[in-house]
């Protein structure tokens, strides 16, 4: 069975979800260090005052014992402690008597740059609030969570997964970053940026050239461009090797099948080529603004501004863990395509074996 990952919430219902289904027996799982991710992903400068709302952790409801899972559906949950106050609002069933609390009145101003408008028109909403909850960035927290998980059974392999950002505003060092976020703040606007991430202990073959639906390259952008606010992907030295001739784009081989430098990235035809894989992904700027542009009422038909709802200035550094979890599943998901295993143990033999294989050719750096 193939590595999948479902998932289901709101940003102000109850609680996220998370099934991850296809994982071998016996990997070993800390809630410490998934609940370290989580918080992870909660800090940063430049963040919204609902980060000191929540305090995320993680609880399991299916497919681990004694922190050992069982080869079954691994069922994860992140609740939403401000639904507290969202009660009356995000209630499954409709409520009876006077309306109370947050969500009560019906979002009908979509913002430029979000889900809302599009999202109504496709379901044939009334309430953007219908859209807007799903499309939230919030729900990124159990996709930490699951990438948590990922990482631990890469962990099994000698394989790290490392997210930081690299820009913030167009701007680079943690000095210019928050300096670039500290001036967006005082305007009241918001600000996007880069980030990295960086896996190593990799070994060549993860992937494939022969479907493309199996391409590593393709479903690492398409993991990326699935995050909210995501624009755009790019591996290794990506748009600037097109800006060169090939002499001077791709990574001469050595003995021992290494690499001179890494331009492609570590990956080559869409299969892991050994050397340390690098991704990046671009993100927009957050398109909640204390500042609203220009939009229409869909209840009036008539000119007005946007929806204001508390915002973070910039998730940049939010991100870099978002997509370090996104990177880290689809990683698993390869090498467990290609190494298999019912149990941890099976799926380390099958490593083992492999990398025998291959030695007398290629030697890990």
């Amino acid at each position: 069975m193939a590595l999948e990952l479902t998932t289901a919430g709101e940003s102000h219902g109850p609680a996220l979800v998370a099934i991850v289904t296809g994982l071998p027996a016996g990997l070993e799982l800390a809630k410490e260090a998934i609940d370290a991710d989580l918080r992870r992903r909660q800090q940063g400068y430049g963040r919204s005052p609902r980060q000191k709302l929540e305090s995320d952790e993680v609880e399991v409801l299916a497919g681990l014992r004694h922190g050992r899972t069982l080869g079954t559906p691994l069922a994860l949950v992140v609740r939403n402690r401000d639904h507290a106050n969202w009660t009356w609002g995000m209630s499954p069933w409709r409520p009876k008597g006077d309306p109370g609390g947050k969500g009560a009145k019906a979002v009908t101003l979509p913002r430029p740059g979000h889900a809302d408008l599009a999202g109504v028109l496709k379901f044939g909403h009334d309430d953007v609030r219908n859209a807007l909850e799903r499309a939230s960035a919030r729900h990124t927290a159990v996709h930490v969570a699951a990438g948590s998980v990922a990482k631990a059974l890469l962990g099994e392999l000698g394989v790290a997964v490392e997210g930081r950002p690299v820009e913030v505003g167009g701007e680079m060092g943690d000095d210019g970053m928050r300096e670039a976020t500290d001036a967006a703040r005082k305007d009241r606007d918001t600000l996007g940026g880069v980030v990295e991430v960086v896996a190593t202990g990799l070994p060549p073959g993860l992937g494939s050239y022969a479907e493309k639906s199996d391409r590593l390259d393709a479903r690492l952008a398409a993991a990326l461009m699935g995050i909210q606010a995501v624009k755009g992907v790019e591996i290794g030295d990506g748009f600037a090797l097109a800006r060169r001739r090939g002499t001077e784009a791709h990574d001469e081989i050595d003995p021992g099948l290494t690499r001179r430098t890494n331009r492609a990235g570590g990956l080559e035809a869409g299969m892991t080529n050994g050397e340390p894989l690098v991704v990046r992904a671009a993100m927009k700027p957050l398109p909640t603004l204390m500042r609203p542009l220009d939009s229409v009422d869909l209840e009036t038909g008539e000119s007005a501004q946007a929806l204001v709802e508390r915002s973070d200035v910039q998730a940049v550094e939010a991100l870099a863990v978002v997509a370090e979890a996104a990177v880290a599943f689809e990683l698993a998901r390869a090498a467990l395509a290609k190494l298999g295993g019912d149990a941890v143990e099976d799926v380390l033999a099958a490593h083992r074996h492999y990398l025998e294989r291959i030695s007398p050719q290629w030697r890990p750096r």
